[in-house]
């Protein structure tokens, strides 16, 4: 068989490139990072994502020898944050704290038409980071020290009772949605930009409850400026004894919230691989893990394919109870 001269010249290029292609990607992965990393927070500074971020940030960082920045952007239930990333050059210098809002809730919370990625496809997702349960606390003089209490606050409130979150299409907010259903209550969600306005304005008695996550909380209840009144776990947390689980208190409502690393779609499997390990060696450190358990989060232990099959799984988890809660977002 006889093939014209431009054929076979055109194939002995894609043959070149082939070969630098494979010889070159373990050398992209040892190039990189070649500058500072952007790690997108889509909430605004305070709540759990953030401190998990920052605490992850700092490790990596000295780990890969360049800088790991926090750059907040919140707004829409973590999509802003999330769009952006999405949409970023996928060369492991813009990464995003991926959470059960950002990639497993909001997409469905929020009309359609404003919804601009796939949670699983438009995205590589690196590492589990950590899980925590979510824990109500009340205002001190909000006179709501348990589940009781609140239900007989909410019964006497002719417009219901105001519950914080860190925003719509939070975990929190979904289960302010599953609370005044189950307890058959009215709840009248309040969201904030973010965990850290959202504690500020319950410490200060602006609104009496906030549905959280247990990291933000932590200190909070800790320092006694807040009064922790159910935690939403199967069973009492250990850093946390004294705090009666929703279960105990005659309500099934359980849930965790999680945070992972995730970058553009596209990422090269050799940067992947690197993240994921680094991701994990950080979370393996002695003090890393104090400190999570400080504040009741659990360290993940996924490699990136089982973290991308968890994401895909969450959505498909959430989705339908989003649309049987009736919650929509604002």
């Amino acid at each position: 068989m006889r093939f014209k001269a431009g054929t076979v010249r055109r194939r002995g290029v894609i043959a070149g490139l082939s070969a630098i292609a494979m010889v070159g990607a373990p050398a992209f992965a040892q190039a990189w990072p070649s500058q500072p990393i952007r790690l997108i927070v889509p909430f605004a500074p305070g709540g759990t994502t953030d401190l998990v971020a920052r605490l992850i940030a700092q490790g990596l960082g000295e780990r890969l020898g360049q800088p790991v920045i926090i750059e907040n952007r919140a707004g829409a239930g973590a999509m802003v944050g999330s769009e952006f990333v999405a949409r970023a050059a996928p060369d492991g210098h813009t990464l995003v704290m991926s959470n059960i809002a950002s990639h497993a809730i909001s997409p469905s919370l929020y009309p359609a038409n404003t919804v601009r990625y796939d949670a699983v496809r438009d995205f590589t997702h690196v590492a589990l980071v950590t899980s925590n349960p979510s824990v109500w606390v009340a205002h001190r003089g909000a006179g709501i020290t348990d589940l009781a209490t609140l239900r007989a606050r909410a019964t006497a409130a002719p417009q219901g009772l105001d519950v914080a979150s860190s925003g719509a299409g939070s975990s929190n907010h979904l289960l302010i949605v599953q609370l005044a259903q189950l307890a058959g209550i009215d709840l009248h969600h309040v969201p904030f930009r973010g965990a850290g306005p959202a504690m500020t304005a319950v410490i200060a008695g602006q609104v009496p409850l906030m549905s959280d996550s247990l990291p933000s909380a932590a200190a909070h209840i800790r320092g006694g400026s807040v009064r922790a009144i159910a935690m939403c776990s199967a069973e009492r947390h250990p850093s946390f004894p004294e705090v009666a689980t929703f279960r105990e208190q005659g309500v099934d409502l359980v849930c965790d919230s999680w945070f992972g690393l995730s970058g553009p779609a596209g990422l090269p499997a050799a940067i992947v691989a690197k993240l994921n390990a680094e991701v994990r060696a950080v979370l393996a450190t002695a003090d890393v893990r104090a400190r999570y358990a400080e504040f009741g989060g659990t360290p993940g232990t996924l490699d990136a394919a089982g973290f991308t099959r968890f994401v895909a799984e969450e959505f498909a988890r959430w989705a339908p109870v989003v649309r049987a809660s009736g919650a929509e977002a604002g």
